[in-house]
C-alpha cells in the first residue's frame, strides 16, 4: 500500500519561500506521477503542481507559475515543492498526491492515493 507523507509547513511571512516535501513509500516511487493540491479553508481542493518520471516535465497551476517548483528525486522518493514569494493567498492546507503511470492530471479525482497534508499559513 502506498503511503505518503508531507512535512515542511508552518507559518510564515508574505515574500518569505517554503519547501514541502512528501516522501512516498510502499511500491516504486519511479513508476507514479507525483502531484500537489491545496485546500483554503471553506474552498475547494485546487491543483497546484505535478510531474511524472521525467522530472523535466512538470505541469503548473497559472496561479503558481513562476514561483512555485516542483521537483522529485527518485533516489529519495521524495518529491519537493519550492515556494517563493509567499502570498497571503497561499494559505492552505498542501496535499502531496500519487497517481500510477504517466500521465500529468490537474483533477484530483485522477490521483489514488493521497497524504494527510501539512498547513501552511503566510500572514501579510
Amino acid at each position: 500500500q502506498v503511503q505518503l507523507v508531507e512535512s515542511g509547513g508552518g507559518l510564515v511571512q508574505a515574500g518569505d519561500s517554503l519547501r514541502l516535501s512528501c516522501t512516498f513509500s510502499g511500491h516504486t516511487f519511479s513508476s507514479y506521477t507525483m502531484g500537489w493540491f491545496r485546500q483554503a479553508p471553506g474552498k475547494d481542493r485546487t491543483f497546484v503542481a505535478t510531474i511524472s518520471w521525467g522530472i523535466d516535465n512538470p505541469r503548473y497551476a497559472e496561479s503558481v507559475k513562476g514561483r512555485f517548483t516542483i521537483s522529485r528525486d527518485n533516489a529519495k522518493n521524495t518529491v519537493y515543492l519550492q515556494r517563493n514569494s509567499l502570498k497571503p493567498e497561499d494559505t492552505a492546507g498542501y496535499y502531496c498526491a500519487a497517481r500510477s503511470g504517466l500521465s500529468r492530471s490537474a483533477s484530483d479525482m485522477s490521483y489514488d492515493y493521497w497524504g494527510q497534508g501539512t498547513q501552511v499559513t503566510v500572514s501579510s
